[in-house]
């Protein structure tokens, strides 16, 4: 199939891929930068092979590109305090804390580095993959090759840890 074939084809469809994208990303210039995307991504595979189906090729990868983007933002977004009190997230030094709070904060990073040091080899790359990449307890569990279950549970043990640091270093 030609460039100029899948010119043709893009721009017919451009409208509709316009509107699909939007209403996954729900973000008009995300949306226009993942149409961009997905041109590129097209021509580049329109030049390594061909492509019997085009029209349903173009809507798939600008589908899967939306998808992708909508991953990568929940990841960015997902952070350790999903699973922390309240209460433990106060005691944790903001930017324009006191230099008592700051030392407090030190001294919970501290306490929370040695809990964390003394898991299992295991569970250190299961709170990584989580808490530091963003992975899903199922892509865990893939990599990993244990069951949901573990992985579910081997977080949850983590966390009480956190959890537990906190609570005897606000008690002093």
């Amino acid at each position: 199939m030609s460039q100029s074939r899948f010119n043709h084809v893009f721009l017919a469809q451009r409208t509709s891929l316009l509107r699909t994208l939007e209403r996954m990303v729900n973000n008009h210039s995300t949306a226009e930068d993942l149409l961009q995307e997905t041109y590129l991504r097209v021509t580049r595979a329109l030049n390594e092979r061909a492509i019997d189906h085009l029209e349903p090729f173009v809507f798939q990868t600008a589908r899967n590109l939306a998808l992708d983007h909508l991953r990568a933002r929940r990841i960015h977004s997902r952070t350790m305090v999903d699973d922390v009190p309240q209460e433990v997230m106060h005691s944790i030094a903001a930017p324009t804390s006191s230099t008592e709070d700051a030392a407090h904060a030190e001294q919970l990073l501290e306490r929370l580095n040695v809990s964390l040091g003394q898991l299992s080899a295991r569970q250190q790359r299961i709170f990584i993959l989580s808490r530091l990449h963003g992975h899903s307890y199922q892509e865990i569990a893939e990599e990993l090759n244990v069951s949901l279950s573990t992985v579910q549970k081997e977080l949850k043990l983590i966390m009480s840890i956190c959890i537990g640091v906190a609570d005897r270093l606000n008690a002093n």
